[in-house]
């Protein structure tokens, strides 16, 4: 085990980046969280990748340590993608295995499509191959803000949705990311926003490099797996259990999977 090093880096016009990492000698691997979790939901991944790999987990903007955008701002997800490889570049870093998590997913399609270059293989836990009208269907649930209020009601709006996505499985997880849904209040409505802006299958179309799909049984994203799977049949399929906090609550599956998908590509 290596211990874990934090640091920032700066976009194109100098707002910063909060990112964890764990050194190693191979190529990068990146991680871009779900909402409205932060760069420490990889915390038990790093523990269990293979060493090799250089580990980098970055906290989107208006998550964890990042800046906020403006509060009037509705940046589309195609500007996270690029706050975020601009971040990436000021850090020196090359080609680079690209990992996302639910809103992370997109994040990473949409840079790895983008941006081919950069993409030495992506690996998507929810990936959201939506409709236009389903997309509108889930804006209607994820993306509503919780508002602070002196009532304090908004804490148990927090901790009942957070129960309801599964966190309650882990007493440590809820409360983690309990923090993270209050430091992000307003961010995670901007990036739901951005979320439900997205047009994910296009992108999901145009990457060109090795795929990995996954999501538990019991993710909000499950039903649209095999919707992915026949997509990009080259895509690879893993198996994996945790609810919507997988890399949380079935973190030796994850890492697993991982491990093995990026040693294969590597070969």
């Amino acid at each position: 085990m290596r211990p874990i090093v934090k640091g920032y880096a700066d976009t194109a016009e100098g707002e910063q980046i909060h990112y964890r990492r764990r050194k190693g000698a191979g190529n990068p691997v990146l991680f871009f969280h779900q909402t409205a979790s932060s760069g420490q939901m990889y915390l038990k991944t790093f523990d269990r990748l293979d060493l090799q790999w250089d580990c980098f987990a970055f906290d989107t903007p208006g998550f964890g340590g990042s800046f906020d955008p403006p509060r009037d701002a509705k940046p589309p997800m195609s500007r996270y993608a690029d706050w975020l490889r601009e971040a990436i570049l000021d850090l020196g870093i090359g080609p680079a295995h690209i990992v996302g998590h639910h809103t992370g997913a997109c994040i990473g399609v949409e840079m790895a499509a983008r941006y081919p270059e950069m993409a030495l293989s992506l690996t998507m836990c929810g990936p959201v191959p939506l409709t236009a009208e389903e997309r509108l269907e889930f804006s209607r649930h994820f993306g509503t803000p919780f508002t602070p209020a002196i009532s304090g009601g908004y804490l148990m709006d927090n901790w009942e949705y957070l129960r309801a996505l599964g966190a309650a499985a882990d007493p440590a997880l809820f409360n983690r990311e309990m923090a993270d849904m209050l430091r992000a209040w307003w961010g995670r409505v901007q990036s739901y926003n951005a979320v439900w802006g997205q047009d994910f299958p296009a992108f999901y179309r145009d990457v060109r490099c090795p795929m990995m799909i996954m999501a538990a049984p019991d993710d909000v994203l499950r039903p649209y797996l095999a919707r992915a799977a026949e997509m990009r049949p080259d895509a690879r399929v893993h198996d994996i259990g945790g609810a919507n906090f997988e890399p949380d609550l079935d973190p030796d599956g994850f890492a697993a999977g991982l491990n093995d998908f990026l040693a294969g590509v590597a070969k």
